[in-house]
């Protein structure tokens, strides 16, 4: 009798476990990557599910690149532990490595032709059946003509050689598909068709984006969390406000930090060298009229509307200066607005709601 009810406690946490394995795509585990003997990555812990959409921010140094770089299987950590597929990196195959493909920020191209570069992929693979007829696909894909194959290498624009280097990883249908700052140097057009294209992969083949940029409204159009890296470690997971120094002091222990319209955002000052503040995004209320009563209100133009299923809420982007400001909000509060993008709005919060890392 008593086996009985272990094994009917212990059977749902097997499956329960084989559910979690079946469709995690990375776990990490106290990772740690150094560079000239400095440690430059030190993450506790961090889970990627399979199919999912990731996107990655922090600022410079914060240790994006490094942790791409390693999610893509080209590098391994000092100590600490990172698996794919539910098996060690340590030990994956050069077929499964295959499965993942990186796109840097400055892509290099073969000096060859942009069919080449397309195909060249392909060809190392020796998978060359209708090759003509998938490097087409691959360029319409990200908004190229066919006759743009047959383009030189040393003829392209920024945001084409771009598009050409994302065309040689999409003609592949890889499993993971990981971008390190994909739109940095590219136009606003080519920045959307890049947008368009991973998106695409993701619907059609169900692959995995991980997404490390600055641009935060676009990161957030094509992915479902951003993960915040702040020297090297994770503060924060989800769409929680970051808002980063420098700050300067002011007497009375405050901090001012001078936004790039000239506006100034003050803040009690933190308790040691913090230089980060974050505010939770249910913690700030939004407006469409100036506010009468005290706290830090911040005037901005509404972004995007989109539902948080999570949190069975409203998850509402205001542009303030060129910084972006997330609003959890009841649709109800929402709609007695009647507001519509574009429409100038007021955020605020209380300075305690304030934590600073």
């Amino acid at each position: 009798m008593r086996k009985q009810k272990a094994r009917a406690l212990i059977e749902p946490i097997k499956s329960s476990v084989k559910h979690i394995m079946a469709t995690a795509l990375y776990h990490i585990q106290n990772l740690q990557a150094v560079y000239s003997d400095k440690p430059v990555l030190e993450i506790e812990s961090l889970d990627i599910r399979q199919g999912s959409a990731v996107g990655f921010a922090g600022p410079n140094g914060s240790g994006k690149t490094t942790l791409l770089r390693i999610l893509a299987l080209m590098s391994v950590p000092v100590c600490g532990s990172i698996s794919f597929k539910g098996r060690s990196a340590r030990f994956i195959s050069p077929e499964e490595k295959r499965k993942v493909t990186l796109l840097l920020q400055e892509p290099y191209l073969l000096k060859r032709s942009v069919f080449e570069n397309v195909a060249y992929g392909l060809k190392v693979r020796r998978d060359v059946t209708d090759l003509q007829k998938r490097v087409e696909s691959a360029l319409a894909w990200v908004g190229l003509a066919p006759d743009f194959s047959r383009r030189k290498w040393h003829a392209l624009s920024g945001g084409e050689a771009q598009r050409v280097a994302l065309a040689a990883r999409l003609v592949l249908k890889p499993e993971v598909l990981i971008l390190d700052e994909p739109t940095a140097s590219v136009d606003a057009h080519s920045a959307h068709l890049i947008r368009r294209a991973v998106a695409r992969a993701r619907d059609r083949w169900g692959t995995s984006l991980l997404i490390a940029s600055h641009n935060r409204q676009w990161l957030e159009q094509v992915t479902e969390r951003t993960v915040f890296l702040f020297q090297g470690k994770v503060v924060d997971s989800g769409f929680t406000n970051m808002v980063f120094g420098p700050w300067h002091r002011k007497s009375g222990g405050h901090v001012e930090k001078v936004l790039p319209d000239g506006r100034k955002m003050v803040l009690r000052a933190p308790p040691g060298n913090q230089e980060v503040a974050m505010i939770n995004p249910a913690a700030i209320r939004l407006v469409s009229q100036p506010p009468q009563d005290g706290g830090i209100w911040l005037s901005g133009r509404m972004l995007t509307v989109r539902h948080d299923d999570r949190r069975h809420a409203l998850l509402i982007t205001v542009n303030i200066s060129g910084h972006h400001f997330h609003v959890l909000m009841a649709p109800a509060g929402f709609r007695a607005m009647s507001l519509w993008p574009a429409d100038r709005v007021f955020v605020g919060f209380n300075p305690q709601n304030v934590q600073w890392i």
